[in-house]
């Protein structure tokens, strides 16, 4: 699944693309055909995410509320148009480029009201400039939940996925089953500081990496990591591979139906 920083890139793509101008919306698919009628021709006032989430504002009270799931996707081509390929659920067509999504978990029109409903619902983000980390901190340090827990837990924090979860825990030495009432507050604000960082990083380059200057291939030697998510990283989907920084396997278990990736060594279990 899309972790927060794509939804980032996707939103500050489709501001630079259509805001400020009409859109044509479509849905060739034809489960849009409805609202993207309602749609069509209208000016796309803004483009925002919030965590993972997208939102497209179109005046005066309608907004496109999509969610990627774990298969959806925007395509990004120049003009002209080609003809549909595949289930296109919304086709939106500027005037240089047009964007077809596919796959969505949800791809609803609503009101901004709505909008806002959906968004309190959500935990800090740390890519908004509006986020509060100590609503999240205050959720956090109550909590009996492992950190591994918490952290997915998008009521908690917005936008982070399994990827951004090894990894933050594995820089910070953190056991992932530490309970988030064990978690002092310094420690939560240099968590919450490297995932904006993190987070930032990877609103920029379009992929996560995560390791520091002297584990990066480049520097060790090693051969880069060759994965379909990309990017250089401690923990994720390392099972069995040495750690990068004790040599240790990196482990593996199933955590509440999603893969949990840590070092032993690095981040040895703590009694809370």
């Amino acid at each position: 699944m899309p972790e927060g920083h794509t939804l980032h890139r996707l939103a500050r793509l489709h501001r630079r693309r259509f805001a400020g101008l009409p859109v044509a919306v479509s849905s060739p698919q034809g489960r849009f055909t409805a609202s993207a009628a309602v749609l069509d021709g209208r000016v796309l006032v803004r483009a925002e995410a919030h965590g993972k989430h997208l939102f497209h504002h179109y005046g005066p009270d309608l907004v496109v509320h999509v969610h990627l799931g774990l298969y959806g996707q925007f395509s990004d081509e120049p003009l002209p148009a080609q003809a549909p390929r595949g289930l296109v659920r919304m086709r939106m067509v500027g005037a240089t480029h047009y964007a077809d999504l596919r796959g969505p978990t949800a791809c609803e029109l609503i009101t901004a009201a709505e909008a806002r409903a959906i968004r309190a619902r959500l935990g800090a983000d740390p890519l908004r400039r509006d986020a509060d980390p100590d609503r999240a901190w205050e959720r956090i340090s109550r909590s009996r939940a492992p950190l591994a827990t918490l952290l997915m837990d998008q009521s908690v924090i917005a936008g982070v996925g399994n990827v951004y979860r090894a990894e933050v825990l594995f820089r910070h030495g953190l056991d992932p089953q530490l309970p988030g009432r064990a978690l002092d507050r310094t420690q939560w604000d240099a968590l919450w500081a490297d995932l904006v960082a993190l987070m930032r990083a990877g609103v920029r380059r379009g992929r996560i990496d995560t390791v520091a200057p002297e584990h990066d291939p480049r520097r060790t030697g090693r051969a880069p990591r060759q994965d379909r998510h990309g990017g250089e990283v401690y923990a994720y989907r390392r099972a069995g591979s040495p750690c990068l920084v004790c040599g240790t396997p990196i482990a593996h278990v199933e955590h509440a139906a999603r893969n949990l990736f840590w070092c032993p060594t690095c981040q040895p279990a703590v009694s809370a």
